[in-house]
């Protein structure tokens, strides 16, 4: 009799455990992490092709073509442009946590991104041989030939060097030590192992040629706002330039890439889409 009484209440804990043990180890069911915006002409997610508004999930493997382009807006309504012959990994976008990591394969990639609140919160992109991080700015990412190229347009960008890579080139306001450096808008800097042999382009020609390649805005019909990014040339006296660029209003989920409009404050409107 007493070890019916002991074994009852024993069979009972043992059902409710069991029972509850899927809910406990089930993972999250959510986890997208944005949704695509616009296509030139076509890309692909894990090998098949995209359609404008499809979800994106976590570890998305987002691929264009020689001719491709696409934008996508994630769930916090940070922005990605990705330009043509690129490869990138959305590996993990939390919005809660405020915690989204990108893996760049090859190509190039703007990051428009929201401001980051939470305390351990984070924005990174690596590459091969560079860790990039912000908590909420505008900024370029490109990794071809095993360089990898950052530019600030807007707020602050930290990148940090990965093994044995180097900084090879950096804007010189850059602030910056043996693997750390840290842009403003307008600063850039370069990462790899070996300089290549042609010289580098102008940072201001580099600039522009980064928000034209990650232009994915097919109809230019948005509303434009001016946005001045400075370009301090090395010269004696620190000759002060930039870029007036004009991008779209309304709300942050449609901001594409801007137009780039004149390179000097003192010269003339030339606008190149």
């Amino acid at each position: 009799m007493m070890d019916v009484v002991f074994k009852l209440p024993l069979a009972v804990l043992l059902s409710l455990l069991l029972a509850a043990t899927p809910l406990v180890a089930a993972p999250p069911d959510n986890q997208t992490a944005g949704e695509v915006k616009a296509l030139i002409p076509a890309a692909r997610r894990n090998a098949q092709p995209l359609k404008v508004k499809d979800n994106l999930e976590w570890n998305d493997l987002l691929q264009t073509s020689a001719e491709g382009r696409l934008r996508a807006g994630l769930t916090d309504g940070s922005i990605l442009s990705l330009g043509s012959n690129s490869t990138i990994k959305v590996v993990r976008h939390d919005v809660v946590s405020q915690q989204t990591s990108i893996e760049m394969s090859y190509g190039k990639l703007r990051s428009q991104v929201v401001k980051i609140a939470q305390p351990n919160g984070k924005y990174e992109v690596r590459t091969p041989n560079a860790v990039i991080g912000v908590i909420g700015t505008d900024f370029y990412v490109g990794y071809e030939n095993d360089l990898t190229t950052v530019i600030c347009y807007v707020g602050t960008v930290s990148v940090t060097t990965v093994n044995t890579a180097k900084v090879l080139r950096e804007s010189e306001q850059a602030r910056s030590n043996q693997r750390l450096v840290t842009l403003t808008a307008g600063q850039l800097v370069v990462i790899g192992i070996k300089a290549p042999s042609e010289e580098f382009s102008p940072e201001a020609q580099v600039i522009r040629a980064s928000m034209e390649d990650t232009n994915v805005n097919p109809h230019n019909t948005f509303r434009q706002r001016k946005i001045w990014i400075p370009v301090v040339a090395g010269l004696a006296g620190g000759l002060a330039t930039g870029l007036v660029v004009t991008r779209g209003g309304g709300s942050s989920a449609a901001i594409p890439p801007p137009v780039v409009c004149n390179l000097t404050p003192s010269g003339p409107s030339r606008c190149q889409k």
